[in-house]
């Protein structure tokens, strides 16, 4: 049986927990030697040894737990139960969308239970967990799936180590083993997936939004060069949209073969993209030599990258990549700034672009804004858990 201690607080945490803020940081306990074993339940009490919440520890890069409960319950298979079914509920109409196959059916704390996710691709579930202490408590979740869905497989992603670092390892659970990629929809477009090919599945599910609105808004008719790619969903959004040529630039090597496979299965010619493997800080030196120009730039780095030549981080190195992309941008053309660092907001992302702009002596205007898609659900009371920021604006001059 799962051991439930108590843990106290300081006082200027409990105001924050008793409004339900859900991530138990290490600062906020008082006696943290009781910490001992993850998985265990710790209540939360004041001074005076009043209830405040129940959670669990487990240690990963953003605190010590959660808090799953502001009542003295017991956190069982029927707990797990209902926090899940209201999260499948809540997502009823993505089940029922026959051109969107792939989305997030269960989002941590933004659904009640801090430190696992649930994704879900037409028909298998991807289960990820962020600590060890969640992960003790995986039998309930997946009696729950075996009890609430009807899935053909479950896959698990354990990313973190005894230390509650961030790594990948995914494995095969349980049903019957997929013959990957599968091909999932998203908004009619296809994307091939790999549930059991290490720490990418080959789409990002959060960034749904924005490829629509590529697709459907700003691509007709426009060079687009895609930078930091991945697997170039980016680009097969805007080719779909009817963009005259696409340039996919990644430095990993595996995303020439994944970009190509991209494009096949949305019956596009491949060989009329440029897919480039280079570093992307290389590539804007190229471009600006051969003065080259695009009419969208698509600017998606990951928070921390390191190569032989650079190490790049988003909170402080996000302007000066912005002005190697304004340089290459033609006049009216478009910008896609999106960022996934949850360490700051989107008032100080908007600070960034227009450092970036004000120093290069360059106007622009903002043509929209959005962070997290609704089946990534949040509490909008915590918005620092909201942590994709993604402004299209507009070169003027």
């Amino acid at each position: 049986m799962t051991k439930t201690i108590d843990v106290q607080v300081n006082a200027q945490s409990i105001a924050a927990f008793k409004k339900g803020y859900p991530l138990i940081l290490k600062d906020a306990v008082v006696n943290p030697e009781v910490l001992q074993e993850e998985g265990s339940f710790i209540r939360l009490v004041d001074q005076y040894n009043h209830f405040i919440a129940k959670g669990y520890y487990g240690n990963q890069n953003k605190g010590i737990g959660w808090v799953l409960t502001r009542k003295d319950e017991a956190i069982d298979f029927d707990f797990f139960e209902s926090k899940m079914a209201a999260a499948f509920e809540r997502r009823r109409s993505f089940f029922k969308d026959s051109d969107t196959t792939a989305y997030r059916a269960f989002n941590g704390e933004g659904d009640g239970i801090g430190g696992m996710t649930i994704d879900y691709y037409d028909g298998y579930y991807m289960v990820s967990w962020y600590s060890e202490g969640i992960y003790s408590m995986k039998h309930h979740v997946y009696g729950v799936l075996d009890k609430i869905t009807d899935y053909k497989a479950i896959y698990e992603k354990k990313r973190f180590d005894s230390k509650g670092q961030y790594i990948e390892q995914d494995d095969f659970v349980k049903g019957t083993i997929g013959d990957f990629p599968i091909i999932v929809k998203e908004n009619g477009m296809n994307f091939a997936v790999d549930l059991n090919d290490g720490a990418m599945t080959g789409i990002f599910l959060d960034q749904r939004d924005v490829r629509k609105a590529i697709r459907d808004r700003y691509a007709e008719g426009k060079h687009v060069l895609n930078t930091f790619s991945y697997t170039g969903a980016f680009s097969v959004a805007a080719a779909l949209g009817g963009a005259t040529k696409t340039t996919s630039v990644d430095l990993a090597k595996r995303s020439l073969p994944k970009t190509i496979e991209q494009f096949s299965v949305n019956g596009i010619d491949y060989e009329a993209q440029d897919i480039k493997v280079m570093d992307v800080f290389d590539y804007f030196r190229y471009a600006k030599r051969h003065e080259l120009k695009f009419d969208m730039v698509i600017l998606d780095p990951p928070s921390f990258a390191r190569s032989k030549k650079h190490t790049f981080s988003t909170a402080k190195d996000y302007p000066s990549l912005l002005k190697d992309t304004i340089a290459i941008t033609e006049k009216k053309g478009i910008i896609v700034a999106s960022t996934n660092n949850a360490t700051f907001g989107m008032k100080k992302f908007k600070s960034f672009i227009e450092k970036a702009f004000t120093e290069t002596n360059t106007k622009y205007k903002i043509l929209e804004e959005s962070s997290l898609p609704k089946d990534f659900r949040t509490n909008r009371d915590f918005p620092e858990f909201n942590y994709l920021k993604v402004v299209i604006l507009q070169k003027l001059s």
